[in-house]
């Protein structure tokens, strides 16, 4: 990469796929089963373009996670580690896709979860590049998102100590 610049660069992938999930503990209708065409914003950051102007081609973001969310979330039931009934339950059906969460399924946590946990990994897949996910919006329907950001991230270093109530409403 011969192009420094000064600034920042950022770029932006939308992916979309389709997931059912449930909010244990929600008290209204967002604790049945029930599912939402999701669409995920990933925006990728870094200093440096290369040679060809970019940060990075478009289609390596797009390949490396939609690849991810095709294997892990698409057509599956995102449900919360702790809701024992509702894994339970769709055990018991044959075929059946779970993607256990490590937090309630909410918008919320689950761009929280790509930017910190799903993020990284990948980009760390591609060689010669600085890169980061500085942002991640989440679009559970066509007027709701949720956008979790770098820096927000980086200040909940106490998230996994917090009470499970606490998670899903912590700002």
């Amino acid at each position: 990469m011969n192009m420094e610049t000064s600034s920042s660069v950022t770029i932006m992938k939308r992916i979309t796929f389709c997931a059912g999930h449930r909010l244990l503990n929600h008290g209204g209708k967002c604790e049945n089963l029930h599912g939402h065409n999701y669409v995920a914003e990933i925006f990728v950051s870094g200093d440096k373009t290369d040679d060809v102007g970019r940060l990075v081609d478009f289609s390596v973001i797009n390949t490396l996670f939609k690849s991810w969310i095709n294997d892990h979330w698409d057509h599956a039931m995102l449900l919360w580690d702790h809701d024992t009934i509702a894994i339970s339950a769709l055990q018991s059906v044959e075929p059946n896709r779970i993607y256990r969460m490590p937090w309630n399924p909410t918008a919320e946590n689950m761009a929280r979860y790509l930017l910190e946990r799903v993020g990284p990994q990948l980009l760390n897949q591609i060689s010669g590049y600085q890169l980061q996910v500085a942002r991640v919006v989440l679009w559970e329907t066509a007027t709701s998102c949720a956008e979790v950001t770098l820096t927000d991230a980086s200040q909940r270093t106490d998230w996994n100590d917090r009470p499970a109530w606490q998670q899903t409403f912590a700002g």
